[in-house]
This record gives structure tokens, C-alpha cells and sequence, in this order.
């Protein structure tokens, strides 16, 4: 069984069998970025030559940490398997297939968006298939392409085609670029086998390149939640970031309900804090912890998000059981 777990200060505390990994993304600060040769041998050193996908995400902090770094891996028996494509590695395991991050430094910022996902296609046809069999994908921008960033919707389109499953999807804001030049980092997860999305009639997806949720067998990928009204599409809750989780939290229950799931279900949160957020933070983990009793969670502090009111985006993975 594919299983996530929660990061951690340092690959010395994972605790996992390398040859179970099948994904790692590092949470990484400016220290940590300014030396990338040390998080790589970190990482050989704890995986040896185990090959794995690798999403390198920058962030302001660990949020209730200060390490430089954080890891947090995928792990299910045996690995799955590995599809390679030059230094990029895939695996698939459990009908699951998870890429590594991708950027470049070249064009502007509709470009490098466009060239991610032209990149992460060209990988997905090593495994065998296209973006149609994307469940998630999580761009990482900065603070100053906000007003940009509707410039994306265009090579969305053409790329992810007319669905009408679209992957779920979440926009963080990061002001320390993964590198020098680099605008966007995209992650993706795709899966094989027949995929369904999930929506509970909220018509703002009717017209937009990702959905609620989807669904690939048992798991269910779920995009990045913040305290949006889906009807009026207004931004709740300012500066109350209790009142905006408990709207995520309840966002995220309503959107299982149409796979016949409940919070007890979700296996994995990512939580995403503006700067603002983080001290209030600690006050929400027993809310947290009421909707989610089975979660385990990564919480990091990011720059900003897409709309200037939110102070908490959440991306949650399920298992039916």
C-alpha cells in the first residue's frame, strides 16, 4: 500500500527502506538552496542508489521549525517502477505515477509555464501516457507574477486539453525561485486506468483547467483549498485564519462526500502559510484534527497566495478504504 509521510528536518530522520521510495519533495529555504550540492548528497546518502523522482519546492520556513530543510517521501513496497528519461526518473506504483519537479530558466513567464508542461507531457509518454492523465498539478511563482499568472490559462488549455477531467490543482507563491531565472516550478502526479472528476455542482469549474478533485481508483487528489466561496467566488473570513480553515476543512469533506468519503479518509495534508498566518497556526490543529483524524501533515510557510485575503491553502490526498 502506498503510503505519504509527513516531512521531516533532514533525510537522517527518515526512517524509511530507500528501496520503498518512490517519491521525495524537499522543502527548501534560501540556506538550503544557496548549497544544492549538499541536498543532493544528503539525499544519496540516505537513498544510496535507489533512483527516485525529486520535487524541490522552495519555501520561507518549516513552519514550527527552523531547519533548512525539510523531506517528505511516498513510500509503497518495493518501489513500483522505475521509467527513466535521462537524469529524470518516474515511478509508477500502485496505478499511481509520480514525476519530478520541472522549470527552466528560459522565455518569460507564459513561456517557462508553457515549457513545463510541455516537459512533464514529454515525461508522462514515457510512462505511457498523456496529460490527460494528470490528477494534480501544484505550480510554484513568485509574489510579483500575480498579475500574470491568468497569462497561464492559455497553455493550459491547449495543453490539458478540454477534459472533462482536469487535473486538481493548487498556485503557491514563493519569492526564492527553486533557480536563478527560473519563474515556475511545476509538480504533477498522474495515474493510469480510468479517472473521474469530482465536483459537488460548483459551476466556477465548468470553465477552468482543473477541478475539485479527481479520482484514480481507490485515491482521490484533491486540489489546493482556500476560504473561497465557490458561488460568489469571493474571498471570506480576512485576517481570521480559524475561520478560514474551518471553511477549507469543510470544503474539502463536502468535495469527498461525492466519492463517498469523509474526512476520516484523507491520508496526507500539505499546508501552505503566508507569513501572516503563522502564528495563529498552532491553534488550528485540533480543528484539524477533528476533520482529519487519519492525516498525517507537512506544514510550510510559503511568501503569499494567488488571492491577497487567504492566509492558508490546503491540498489533500484520500484513500478509499
Amino acid at each position: 500500500m502506498t503510503a505519504y509521510l509527513p516531512a521531516v528536518p533532514g533525510y537522517h530522520l527518515l526512517g524509511v527502506a530507500p528501496a520503498d521510495v518512490v517519491h521525495v519533495t524537499e522543502y527548501v529555504t534560501a540556506a538550503a538552496l544557496a548549497d544544492p550540492a549538499f541536498l543532493d548528497a544528503a539525499r544519496f546518502a540516505a537513498l544510496g542508489g535507489h533512483r527516485v523522482p525529486v520535487s524541490r519546492v522552495p519555501v520561507e520556513a518549516i513552519a514550527g521549525d527552523d531547519a533548512p530543510y525539510a523531506v517528505a517521501v511516498v513510500t509503497h513496497p518495493g518501489g513500483g517502477d522505475l521509467i527513466t528519461d535521462g537524469e529524470d526518473v518516474l515511478r509508477a506504483a500502485g496505478g499511481i505515477v509520480f514525476l519530478p519537479s520541472v522549470h527552466t530558466t528560459d522565455g518569460d513567464f507564459r513561456d517557462q509555464y508553457r515549457w513545463c508542461l510541455e516537459r512533464i507531457a514529454a515525461l508522462l509518454a514515457k510512462a505511457g501516457l498523456d496529460t490527460g492523465a494528470l490528477v494534480r498539478t501544484v505550480d510554484y511563482t513568485a509574489t510579483a507574477t500575480r498579475a500574470e499568472y491568468p497569462r497561464c490559462g492559455r497553455p493550459r488549455k491547449e495543453l490539458l486539453g478540454p477534459g472533462p477531467v482536469h487535473p486538481g490543482a493548487a498556485g503557491i507563491l514563493v519569492d526564492v525561485p527553486v533557480a536563478p531565472g527560473a519563474a515556475v516550478s511545476l509538480d504533477a502526479v498522474a495515474a493510469y486506468g480510468p479517472l473521474t472528476a469530482l465536483n459537488p455542482g460548483w459551476a466556477r469549474y465548468d470553465t477552468l483547467t482543473y477541478k475539485p478533485a479527481v479520482r484514480a481508483g481507490d485515491s482521490v487528489f484533491l486540489a489546493g483549498f482556500g476560504a473561497l466561496d465557490p458561488v460568489s467566488q469571493r474571498a471570506i473570513h480576512d485576517d481570521d485564519l480559524a475561520g478560514q480553515a474551518a471553511f477549507i476543512y469543510r470544503s474539502i469533506e463536502t468535495v469527498l462526500a461525492e466519492a463517498g468519503a469523509t474526512g476520516e479518509n484523507v491520508v496526507h495534508l500539505v499546508e501552505y502559510l503566508t507569513p501572516a498566518a503563522v502564528a495563529d497556526y498552532p491553534r488550528t490543529a485540533a480543528l484539524r484534527d477533528r476533520h482529519f483524524p487519519n492525516a498525517v501533515v507537512t506544514s510550510v510557510v510559503c511568501s503569499a497566495l494567488l488571492r491577497p485575503e487567504f492566509l492558508l491553502e490546503t491540498v489533500p490526498t484520500a484513500v478509499l478504504r
